[in-house]
């Protein structure tokens, strides 16, 4: 049988073109599995041959296991007392077994015949697809992040199957195809590569056409600058099939990076767009400093000022009356995919609004520092145009800072910052007051999330500890200041943790 066994592989190997490792193990598994037929379905066997003279043999194989160990369902472990062994019964055969061991018995083998070399068959095919499954998966993961072409397939109410050739198929998904885009089968289609996935039936190759990479991937092959260096793709956001934004920056001085990603009377940048169904392209020059990207990528429309709030990571975008429906855009679209290009919330104001509020900050801002100051109103406006907005910073910041307000000098200084202080102990004072009498639980105190005012507040309601907020709903708390329904979810979820632990 030795030289049958050799020959099997040397043929199979050659007509399939794959190594004979790959024979030699579906062969073995054939023979494990015309074992299990003459000597029983739930033995277990190890085949074993040897590669260079064909010659096999058959072992009966039993794992051992822990006796005392509990499955999931609190069953014992030893499920198959025909393939498994307790540790006390693999010493018996094997003196140093251990848990985990398979412990190996020679027996007879079966004979290499027809039923044999039948399954062996199956299985070799078997291997042969699951290993050109494999082969496709590695070189196509490989490409991630990279764009595919292909055929039409297949084309369904939910997806579009595409045929990359060699057995490889991509699936593209409805919802990451462009507006209103209709496909036929035959038709040729590029997409992005996103994921290969592995699926009981092969991998699935997962390509879109509306993400921003897309975009990117396609200036990539139009404008041999940025596959020389010279330009540079930053980022880009997309309202797929309608309008796009993409920045970029020259490495060199020299280059003009928009004229460039536009070409000759525009067919650069008009090849990108008839890929991508007429999608208008706007083409953004990066900056370093955030406010100038902005204005760049708000483009058309001119900005008159900006506001930065660097903690919220948010601008306030101010334009003139005539250039607000520009910044905006149809439906907001501009402005969104601003936002989504440079990274922060733009907030477009006109100007006429941005008097108006700055305006009402001020005099509130004013009105906080006369009444809880005692200070005229002129000083009180001083303190506002010098960029102070609380009475914190006025109770604590360096005095130095204090003293660089008009008309300020150290004893109205001392005054000021004495009052603070006042006013603030007064504020909590008062607060203590408001919580009242009832005392939060400190279990209702260690729930991750839980400040000591809330935890009063809660209190006051009668939640008072962790097993009165866990029966709350979401509802029950939104009539809280400050709290939404995020928040709510969270920390109830964070009180009902414990139930979970304990089941």
């Amino acid at each position: 049988m030795s030289t049958e066994i050799r020959l099997v592989v040397d043929a199979v190997s050659n007509e399939k073109n794959v190594p004979k490792e790959i024979v030699f193990e579906a062969l073995e598994a054939a023979l494990e599995s015309a074992s299990k037929k003459r000597y029983g379905a739930e033995w277990e066997f190890k085949v074993v041959i040897n590669r260079n003279t064909g010659d096999y043999e058959t072992f009966r194989a039993w794992t051992v296991i822990d006796e005392n160990a509990l499955n999931e369902e609190g069953e014992p472990m030893v499920q198959n007392l025909l393939a498994e062994l307790t540790l006390a019964q693999a010493q018996e055969k094997k003196a140093d077994a251990k848990i985990g061991d398979v412990i190996l018995e020679m027996i007879p083998s079966v004979e290499f015949g027809r039923i044999a070399a039948q399954t062996a068959k199956q299985v070799i095919m078997q291997r042969l697809r699951t290993a050109k499954r494999d082969q496709i998966a590695e070189e196509y993961r490989a490409r991630i992040g990279e764009l595919v072409a292909g055929t039409v397939k297949k084309v369904t109410r939910e997806n579009v199957i595409i045929e990359l050739g060699n057995n490889a198929e991509a699936l593209l998904r409805r919802s990451d195809m462009l507006p209103r885009e209709i496909v036929r089968i035959g038709d040729r289609v590029r997409a992005y590569l996103q994921d290969v996935r592995p699926e009981l039936r092969g991998p699935q190759l997962v390509v879109s056409r509306t993400c921003p990479e897309m975009l990117i991937e396609l200036f990539k092959i139009e404008v041999p600058e940025i596959g020389d260096g010279l330009i540079e793709l930053k980022g880009a956001a997309r309202d797929p099939g309608v309008r796009a934004k993409i920045a970029v920056l020259a490495k060199d001085n020299r280059i003009d990076p928009i004229g460039a990603c536009v070409g000759m009377r525009g067919s650069r940048v008009q090849a990108v767009s008839s890929e991508l169904g007429g999608e208008r392209v706007d083409i953004v020059l990066w900056d370093d400093n955030p406010a100038q990207f902005v204005i760049n990528a708000i483009a058309p429309a001119e900005v008159a000022s900006i506001i930065i709030d660097d903690d919220a990571r948010s601008m306030d975008v101010i334009v003139s009356e005539e250039q607000l429906s520009a910044a905006i855009g149809r439906n907001g679209q501009n402005i969104r995919l601003a936002s989504q290009l440079t990274g922060w919330e733009l907030n477009v104001i006109s100007q006429n609004q941005a008097q108006t509020r700055d305006q009402e900050e001020f005099e509130k801002f004013s009105q906080l520092f006369v009444d809880h100051l005692q200070v005229s109103p002129e000083i009180a406006g001083c303190l506002v145009e010098a960029g102070f907005t609380s009475i914190e910073e006025i109770a604590y910041v360096p005095p130095q800072e204090l003293m660089e307000v008009e008309g300020m000098d150290e004893a109205l200084m001392g005054a000021l910052r004495q009052r603070a202080k006042d006013s603030l102990l007064t504020k909590a004072i008062a607060e203590e007051e408001r919580l009242g009498e009832n005392a939060p639980a400190s279990d209702l105190l260690e729930i991750a999330g839980m400040d000591k005012q809330l935890a009063y507040t809660l209190a006051n309601r009668g939640i008072v500890s962790r097993e009165d907020l866990a029966e709350q709903s979401i509802d029950d708390l939104l009539d809280i200041e400050g709290m939404n329904e995020k928040r709510a979810g969270e920390l109830i979820m964070a009180a009902r943790a414990h139930w979970f632990v304990e089941q």
